[in-house]
């Protein structure tokens, strides 16, 4: 039993472990609802163009197909807010992979011999799928994801990078990356009458539903939307995705459920991806290491249907002093699929390519990297003058520093060797912001003693369901054993999204007011609960997104020792730190699984992850994952993850901030960073492969 008093803090076993691990935990594809169809989609194989002809008749005539759905006889739906969903609408074709026809049958193995068996003919048209840094038809935005402005100015950052004792002009490359979640896409789909039941694999039950009122113009009452379980999503499954609508339409036109699992080598195209971003950073700083100039330049694209803007260069305006900078963004409308989050959109990038450049400057000025940030530390938030919240990034430099044994670092270049290994240390800062939505919660005491919480919040293998259980578990004040958590369902009061590491401080916001308004009832109430309990009901709109007078943010420090092979050119992370700064920490067991979730996924951006788009295709050529390298456990070293707790009164009621996000971000900075100090070769385009590595030893 966890006491009442550390039930919050407290590193409670995750609530769900058994069921996942016994295989009793239902996700989207496994519900087995009587006379259950599969179906299986059947993509574009052009760049560009339109439908000219459609033949299902090969399909149709099958052993256990059921229909075939294309554009000319799919169920109609109201114009989409969000362009990937308009799938079967009409003929035009804006990218390859986009879904052209649909097979429904019987089995998954004759959905997918079906679909192999539809004769699609096309009008195709030229098309462009190459990011340049100088493309003729790039755009500044106005705004880029999140609402940030695309380009913000202080004082005179050319006149001042042109005046600065110490100059840096530097580019770098990201490659397109991709989230492949462990469950791919599923939606399975159910109408009964006017009703319908949808298990979907998703981050956000309470959205999907809302975009599937509108599409199919039904009340949300009348929709059900569960992910009870949710296997992995990184952003891909933030919003509703073409396999839910699918499936919703399958059901609807043969009067049966039906599942839509996407295979995996579908998802590039259709479930969106971190776009490449090219980066241009110059600072300009004086001897002493302090920045006078910064500006951080960002390239980037979207696809032809939807404007989605990789806000990368937007951690620039957080991080560093300057008095004068600039921070902007330019986007080109390609035939690619469209780009969508991806863990830590913007920040993830753009701090690879700012702490590598803040790596460079060090070695410039002859100066230590954890000193150069700590000189650069500011007062305020550099872009809007707030004040921080909290703000401890030196704290955890100087932390890392001591736990990594920085002091005995050789700072020459090359200095270390093992026969033909080269040993290298690096470090990067990181941050995220400190992100709240408005949730509604509902809290109920029952006659045997126990509590019920309901809200629905969605676990996407965080540990939401324990760490909600806590926060009302010290809210009422009773042990952690009494609460019981319902997650997961659009029938239960609403919630935002699992995204942009505002899970918990959305819902638990929620859920601790629920507690504390019930806390009351029953201080009031003579004996027990009556028969149905007493309840409490609380929605934070108008709190949890009201504007703060607070800059507020997280920040780490991440640290890596790699050894690079200079024969085969094979770099191994020999270990990897992060201390990390985000406020209070509410389950340390679930929050070091964030932390070092984030760090591995950072190894391999840094290492092995890319997505080569085929300029003659149009298609990206690493659509699996045998051919899109994520680390394995062979891969990962030593990883350790350990933090710094703030009292910081401007959250949330817990005082906590997000942490799924920021263990990526600088991490494969840290690691680049690592190799150049190993090597003595800097390396600006990502992953560091064994053919890159090689080719820039041999000069």
């Amino acid at each position: 039993m966890v006491a009442t008093a550390t039930a919050l803090g407290a590193p409670a076993e995750r609530r769900e472990g058994r069921l996942k691990v016994t295989g009793v935990a239902r996700y989207a594809a496994e519900h087995p609802l009587p006379g259950r169809a599969q179906a299986w989609p059947v993509p574009a194989a052009i760049a560009r163009g339109r439908v000219t002809a459609i033949d299902a008749t090969a399909a149709l005539a099958m052993p256990g197909v059921l229909a075939v759905l294309t554009h000319e006889n799919a169920p109609r739906i109201t114009e989409p807010d969000d362009p990937i969903l308009a799938v079967l609408q009409n003929p035009d074709v804006p990218h390859r992979g986009w879904f052209v026809a649909l097979v429904v049958a019987e089995s998954l193995e004759a959905a997918r011999a079906g679909a192999a068996a539809v004769r699609v003919e096309y009008a195709e048209e030229p098309f462009d799928v190459t990011l340049t840094p100088d493309h003729p038809d790039a755009y500044e935005p106005e705004t880029a994801n999140g609402g940030h402005p695309g380009r913000r100015e202080h004082g005179h950052p050319e006149k001042s990078f042109g005046a600065a004792e110490v100059r840096l002009d530097v580019a770098y490359r990201v490659p397109p990356l991709h989230n492949h979640p462990m469950e791919p896409h599923t939606s399975t789909a159910q109408w009964a009458a006017d009703r319908l039941t949808v298990y979907t694999s998703s981050q956000g039950g309470s959205d999907v539903r809302d975009a599937l009122a509108a599409l199919f113009e039904l009340p949300a009452e009348r929709i059900t939307v569960v992910s009870e379980h949710v296997g992995g999503g990184f952003g891909s499954k933030g919003t509703a995705r073409p396999d839910v609508v699918l499936a919703v339409m399958a059901a609807r036109a043969t009067g049966r459920p039906v599942t839509v699992a996407l295979t995996r080598r579908y998802l590039p195209a259709v479930v969106g991806h971190r776009a490449p971003t090219l980066h241009r950073l110059r600072l300009g700083a004086g001897s002493d290491g302090r920045l006078t100039s910064l500006t951080h330049e960002v390239a980037t694209c979207t696809s032809r249907i939807k404007e989605f803007v990789e806000q990368a260069a937007v951690p620039a305006r957080v991080m560093y002093a300057a008095p004068n900078s600039l921070t902007a963004h330019r986007v080109v409308r390609l035939d690619v699929p469209s780009p969508s989050w991806m863990r830590a959109p913007g920040e993830c990038p753009g701090m690879y390519a700012l702490e590598s450049a803040m790596d460079e400057l060090a070695e410039a000025l002859g100066m230590d990297p954890v000193e150069l940030r700590a000189v650069n530390e500011p007062d305020r938030e550099p872009d809007s003058g707030k004040p921080f919240s909290s703000r401890h990034l030196v704290d955890c430099l100087r932390e890392g520093a001591r736990r990594f044994d920085w002091a005995r670092r050789d700072p020459r270049l090359r200095a270390r060797a093992e026969g033909p290994l080269l040993i290298g240390t690096g470090v990067a800062a990181a941050t995220y912001p400190v992100l709240v939505q408005p949730s509604t919660a509902q809290a109920r005491a029952l006659p045997d003693g126990a509590f019920e919480v309901r809200v629905n919040a969605t676990d996407i293998g965080t540990g939401a369901r324990t760490v909600l259980a806590q926060v009302a578990a010290d809210a009422l004040g009773v042990p952690l054993e009494r609460v019981r958590i319902e997650v997961g369902n659009s029938d239960l009061p609403a919630a935002s999204l699992a995204g942009g590491s505002s899970g918990t401080a959305s819902w638990g916001w929620a859920v601790h007011e629920a507690c504390v308004r019930l806390a009351a009832r029953l201080a009031d109430h003579a004996g027990p609960p009556p028969g149905a309990g007493l309840s409490a009901r609380a929605d934070t709109a108008g709190q949890a997104d009201a504007e703060s007078s607070y800059a507020r943010h997280a920040f780490g420090a991440h640290f890596a020792e790699v050894g690079v092979d200079t024969v085969t050119g094979e770099v191994r992370v020999r270990r990897m730190l992060g201390v990390f700064a985000a406020g209070r920490i509410l389950n340390p067991r679930t929050a070091r699984s964030q932390f070092v979730g984030g760090m591995i996924m950072g190894l391999g951006m840094a290492l092995t992850e890319t997505s080569t788009m085929d300029a003659a295709f149009g298609d990206f050529a690493e659509p699996d994952l045998a051919s899109y390298h994520v680390p394995a456990h062979a891969d990962v070293p030593a990883v350790e993850a350990h933090w710094i707790d703030e009292d910081d009164g401007h959250l949330n009621p817990m005082g906590s901030k997000g942490i799924g996000e920021i263990g990526i971000v600088g991490a494969a900075a840290a690691v680049g960073n690592a190799v150049h100090h190993a090597t003595g070769v800097r390396f600006r385009e990502l992953p560091l492969t064994p053919d890159r590595v090689l080719e820039g030893l041999a000069g």
